[in-house]
């Protein structure tokens, strides 16, 4: 089973910009869709964008729409989730996780494997 590691979290200001990674342990990586969730104190994990095997096909939730790139570099089995333009709302630990099936899966139940999270933190 594949095991990931998130980076790049810190203490931002709004407006700036910030990217975390999600390295993999196994080349199996490539043959994985992989996305990112986020949860904020008191709040349920939410999905923030999903990324095919390929890199060919990307999701996004419509609060990160426009402001969040989600990319991958499979020579490196590492995800990225590149935030621009964050708000004090963007406030989360932010989990990647992998998921072996086909589709673009948005629910955290569709994911198989998952990451320990970073912290993110957006000051106004």
């Amino acid at each position: 089973q594949v095991q990931l590691v998130e980076s790049g979290g810190g203490l931002v200001q709004a407006g700036d910009s910030l990217t975390v990674s999600c390295t993999a342990s196994e080349r199996t990586f490539s043959t994985f869709n992989m996305g990112w969730f986020r949860q904020a104190p008191g709040k349920e994990r939410e999905f923030v964008a999903a990324i095919t095997y390929s890199g060919a096909n990307t999701n996004y939730a419509d609060s990160v729409k426009g402001r969040f790139t989600i990319s991958r570099d499979n020579s490196k089995n590492t995800g990225y989730l590149q935030m621009n333009s964050l708000k004090p709302e963007d406030t989360a630990v932010y989990y990647c996780a992998a998921a072996g099936s086909r589709r673009i899966a948005t629910r955290t139940h569709e994911y198989d494997y998952w990451g320990q999270g970073t912290q993110v933190t957006v000051s106004s």
